[in-house]
């Protein structure tokens, strides 16, 4: 039998699922299906099972080509929706890649003023987004863009020949080979950063150390990267200047077989190290380190001799032990040691919690003589000075027993210093007597105010009229002798008068007679 059927226009077309010729079962068949095959083989399987009961019940027409037409033209909807839906979690699963990221990022279209200086303009790889150029600058910032893979060597060697700064940090990188595929075919980095990347328990082959030989800065924060892998990569960069291992959850140091002489800076804060025996040895596998931060450690104490520390640590010029477990202020003491050592930082550790400020920096500074930077502020002539003579003058009622070596260097420099005067700067007040016709009145008086305020505060007390009234100090001791002293000038300040305790203050009005003083 043969059907013959005109095309439906387009508005006439419905979707599968909503066609009324379409069998229930055949719009179920996208529920559950794996792939796009068993999709179309559901489809056909319930074409045929409905065509079959139909023609049973010579109810075959009503089924009609409607259903084939809406098959053919909108069928494939659902077959592009769940290619697209699988396409996309397999994306997730997979990860996506470096060359995608920078096809995204660097497209034209995301710099609508320009490309800037410093951009080199290169061809789109194949399947890029921007079908003409992209946009690359010589610092690559690619953090949390969902990296798992490279992608194609060729590509990432012909777009990166330029670049000399990488940042891939919080992305999904958990494969040292892919890791390696992109930095070998950077030719000229200088800075790779791979921070917040699951590296834990994946180990970096030595053979592949070799890879990172140009990197002069290594960021590997919060990767929970191995030892081994840390020795790998230090054994194999003759260049590696600066190391950060900050977040690693380490508790103690593995130490390497062979040491790492291009290493100026290692930090290594918040961590979990306690002994200073791990410590230790940074001074032996970074012999040339000059800044050593371990901040937020919990290092108790500076156990080492200074024999040792200067062997070990012979160029290290700065060291940062804040909120450190610092218990006792000979191992502040035992820093002095360090040959070169010229800044610290050792704010919020345990040793300093019962002192002010001020007593904090003083007897720091002053155990310190060879440090120009104390926790981040620069030292000066005066504040050493300053600081010197503090100390001195805080330990000097102290039983000899307990004077700490410092203070017979400095009493040897200053001399026994007398105690500072307790100098009152709290502003000073008497109480005089104050005299208005028959009415006497006790006022208190600030004596660093003024002659004008004092005729505002007596106005508003006394209720006196403005501006008509003259004041005169009475020395209750000298007034046979001085006699009354006329208060007036306004801006003249109360304490210049000598005015104490007793004293009497005079209110004569403006219209008697300056000549009659016979009230006064």
């Amino acid at each position: 039998m043969c059907f013959c059927h005109t095309l439906p226009p387009p508005q006439m077309e419905l979707s599968l699922s909503q066609s009324n010729h379409v069998p229930e079962s055949v719009r179920e068949t996208n529920q559950g299906c794996e792939s796009v095959s068993e999709l179309m083989k559901k489809i056909c399987l319930c074409c045929l099972r409905d065509v079959s009961s139909r023609s049973k019940s010579n109810d075959c027409i009503s089924f009609s080509l409607d259903f084939l037409f809406t098959l053919v033209f909108h069928g494939c909807d659902i077959l592009k929706s769940r290619t697209r839906t699988m396409d996309s979690s397999s994306d997730e699963e997979e990860g996506r890649t470096f060359i995608q990221v920078i096809s995204e990022k660097y497209n034209p279209e995301n710099f609508p003023y320009g490309h800037g200086v410093g951009v080199v303009i290169l061809p789109s790889p194949p399947g890029s987004p921007s079908k003409e150029r992209l946009f690359l600058p010589s610092i690559l910032v690619l953090n949390d863009c969902g990296i798992r893979k490279a992608g194609e060597k060729s590509d990432i060697a012909a777009l990166c020949a330029h670049v000399v700064e990488l940042d891939l940090s919080h992305n999904q990188l958990n494969n040292w080979a892919e890791i390696c595929t992109i930095v070998s075919n950077i030719p000229h980095l200088d800075f790779l950063n791979l921070s917040m990347n699951p590296l834990s328990g994946v180990e970096l082959e030595p053979s592949m150390g070799e890879i990172f030989s140009r990197v002069r800065q290594l960021v590997l924060i919060n990767t929970q990267v191995s030892w081994e892998t840390v020795h790998t990569l230090t054994q194999h960069t003759p260049e590696l200047e600066e190391l950060f291992l900050c977040l690693n959850g380490y508790q103690n140091v593995s130490e390497s077989q062979a040491s790492c002489p291009s290493l100026r800076l290692l930090q290594i804060s918040d961590n979990q190290l306690q002994d200073w025996a791990d410590v230790r040895k940074f001074g032996l596998m970074y012999p040339c380190l000059n800044t050593l931060v371990l901040a937020n450690n919990n290092i108790e104490a500076v156990g080492d001799t200074q024999e040792n520390l200067q062997r070990l640590f012979p160029n290290l010029r700065s060291i940062n032990l804040n909120n450190s477990g610092l218990r006792n202020w000979e191992d502040i003491e035992r820093l002095n040691y360090f040959p070169k050592l010229e800044e610290i930082k050792a704010k919020g550790t345990p040793l300093l919690e019962p002192y002010t400020n001020q007593e904090r920096h003083s007897l720091l500074l002053a155990r310190l003589p060879s440090v120009s930077v104390l926790n981040g502020g620069q030292v000066t002539k005066d504040d050493r000075e300053d600081a010197e003579r503090f100390f001195i003058r805080y330990y000097q009622d102290s039983p000899e027993q307990e004077l700490p070596a410092r203070y017979h260097i400095l009493v040897s420099r200053y001399g026994h210093l007398a105690p500072l005067a307790d100098v009152d700067l709290s502003p000073r007040c008497t109480v005089v007597d104050v005299r208005w016709g028959d009415r006497v009145e006790a006022v208190s008086l600030h004596l660093e105010q003024t002659v004008g305020d004092l005729k505002k505060k007596l106005r508003a007390l006394l209720k006196l009229p403005d501006n008509r009234i003259r004041l005169f100090h009475i020395n209750r001791e000298m007034c046979s002798v001085l006699g009354p002293e006329e208060l007036k000038c306004g801006s003249r300040a109360l304490h210049s008068y000598s005015i104490r305790d007793g004293d009497e203050i005079l209110i004569v009005p403006k219209d008697k007679n300056r000549s009659n003083s016979s009230h006064i």
